[in-house]
Parts: C-alpha cells; sequence; structure tokens
C-alpha cells in the first residue's frame, strides 16, 4: 500500500472520526457515529482505498510546492 491521505487530510480524519465516536458514546447519534472508526484507521494507516480507485492523493510531491 502506498501512503495517498496527506498530513492535513489525516488530520481531518482524526477529528471527524473521534467527533462522530464521541457523539456516539454520549448518546447525540445512534450506533451509526461508529463509522467513525473508518476515517480514524484510513489517518493512521495514510492510506484510503477510495482515493485509489479514483486516482487521488493527498500526499505532498517532491518538488511541487
Amino acid at each position: 500500500m502506498t501512503t495517498n491521505v496527506g498530513t492535513i487530510d489525516r488530520a481531518v480524519r482524526g477529528l471527524i472520526g473521534l467527533a462522530l465516536i464521541a457523539a456516539t458514546l454520549t448518546g447525540a447519534i445512534g450506533m451509526w457515529g461508529w463509522i467513525g472508526m473508518v476515517p480514524i484507521a484510513t489517518a493512521l494507516i495514510g492510506f484510503c482505498p477510495a482515493y485509489r480507485l479514483v486516482g487521488l492523493s493527498t500526499c505532498a510531491r517532491p518538488g511541487v510546492h
């Protein structure tokens, strides 16, 4: 697996995942909030299968500013 999730993207995914799980644990939303595990997992491993399917990457490319 090649990393295709950049630093900012990883941070946003992590925050969204944590927010969904926190909302579930506090009872603000139903059990579907556990889907927050998916963005957390992709943030931790730095790879998103959906990005691979569409040929997208948010990683910085060397030499491109």
